[in-house]
């Protein structure tokens, strides 16, 4: 029995010896890089939408049957060009009843064509008529008041001369106020032949900026009225990138900064352009306002309508503190970081991130700028761990190894 305990005894001693021998293992190797400052210009990320710059709806301004279609979907169209063509057969001949109106109506003041224009209305057939005329009813008065003076004339003929006189008068007025009417009919005869005119030009279907067909709506020898859309044109060079913008970032947001735009289908490809509208009104709900940035699609591969995120430089910059993204451990639902002091102790600290940089994190709050903070190890450390501060090039690193506290420098902690 006594050699029983002994055994046991000696095994519990040998056994609290160990534990104790791995539990002291002396300070944690740590490689450790200062909290540095640095200048950042801040900018804006966000995901919006690429719209069109012009969108229009092409409709038919006549009616009449669809004779020709150039155009369908996809297809690209110049300034101008004849996207369809309505029947222009009973326009023509309408056209031409007008313009048979306005000659006759030119005619009747004496103009050759509808350029010329009535300078004097004293000048017009009717009314020259009309005043010689009334110039001859004047002279054969005045005769005749002289032959009754002499007693020569009979008061019978000079009677019926007052009489025609006052008509010559009268028929010389009512000719002015007639040409006067004409000149006007003539102008309105003008304004009818050139909406006419129009209504023929509008058999041609023309789009009204260079685009593409987002949608076509006619077929050939259809039946048209007036206001029936035909064709759908968007404008896609430029597009609109409409982002939404936090309402802190107004002041350092302004027109013309740039912005970089990358979509889903060329993931590897960054697209520029320029902010170019600005809101000037904040969403409540969101505490946002909407800026939409132009973006160059020259070659046509960014589609309206697609999902964008934007990057827009803003004027903006700050003074941050960063350290290694190595040095931030992510414990318990907070970021942590490992102060190392003077004499090799450490202090675990809550920390807040900012920005982040390909190997670097924008630190917030919780370090000082100068400090020096464990970049290995660091799910051995803890407040108040000593550690021994490793030197020289970090060999581990620059053979892919992965990097981790039990394998720091190509050591074993447990055996220094």
């Amino acid at each position: 029995m006594l050699v029983l305990l002994a055994a046991v005894s000696g095994g519990c001693a040998k056994k609290a010896a160990v534990e104790t021998e791995k539990k002291d293992t002396g300070p944690v190797p740590v490689r450790v890089a200062p909290v540095r400052t640095r200048q950042l210009t801040r900018v804006v990320e966000s995901v919006g939408t690429l719209y069109p710059y012009d969108e229009v709806v092409v409709s038919a301004e006549i009616e009449g049957r669809i004779i020709e279609v150039n155009y369908d979907l996809g297809d690209t169209v110049k300034e101008g060009a004849v996207l369809a063509r309505v029947s222009d057969e009973e326009q023509r001949y309408i056209l031409l009843q007008n313009e048979a109106q306005l000659r006759q109506s030119l005619e009747r003041l004496g103009l050759k064509d509808e350029k010329d224009r009535v300078r004097n209305i004293n000048d017009t057939p009717e009314v020259r008529r009309a005043q010689a005329d009334l110039t001859e009813a004047e002279q054969r008065h005045k005769r005749l008041v002289a032959l009754v003076d002499q007693k020569i004339g009979a008061q019978s003929d000079l009677d019926g001369a007052v009489a025609r006189l006052q008509a010559m008068k009268a028929a010389y007025d009512a000719t002015l106020n007639q040409t006067r009417n004409l000149i006007q009919e003539v102008e309105r005869f003008k304004a009818v032949v050139e909406l006419q005119r129009k209504k023929l030009r509008d058999t041609a279907v023309r789009a009204p900026f260079a685009a593409s067909v987002k949608e076509r709506t006619v077929t050939l020898g259809a039946y048209v009225r007036p206001n029936a859309p035909l064709f759908t044109l968007v404008k896609t060079s430029p597009l609109r990138l409409r982002l939404e913008i936090p309402e802190r970032m107004a002041p350092w947001t302004k027109v013309g900064q740039p912005c970089e735009v990358q979509v889903e289908a060329f993931a590897d490809r960054v697209f520029h352009g320029r902010l170019w509208r600005i809101s000037p009104t904040v969403d409540q709900t969101k505490r946002t306002f909407v800026a939409e940035a132009l973006i160059e699609n020259p070659e046509g591969l960014l589609k309206a309508g697609s999902y964008a995120r934007g990057k827009v430089t803003t004027q903006k910059v700050d003074e941050i503190k960063v350290v290694p993204a190595r040095a931030v451990a992510y414990v318990l639902g907070t970021n942590k970081a490992f102060v190392v002091n003077n004499a090799g102790v450490v202090d675990a600290r809550d920390v807040k991130l900012g920005e982040r940089f390909a190997d670097e994190v924008e630190i917030t709050d919780g370090l000082q700028a100068g400090e020096q903070v464990a970049t290995s190890g660091l799910n051995r450390l803890d407040t108040n761990t000593k550690v021994r501060i490793l030197t020289g090039e970090d060999t581990s690193k620059k053979k892919g190894a992965p990097r981790s506290a039990s394998n720091e420098g190509g050591k074993n902690p447990a055996s220094e």
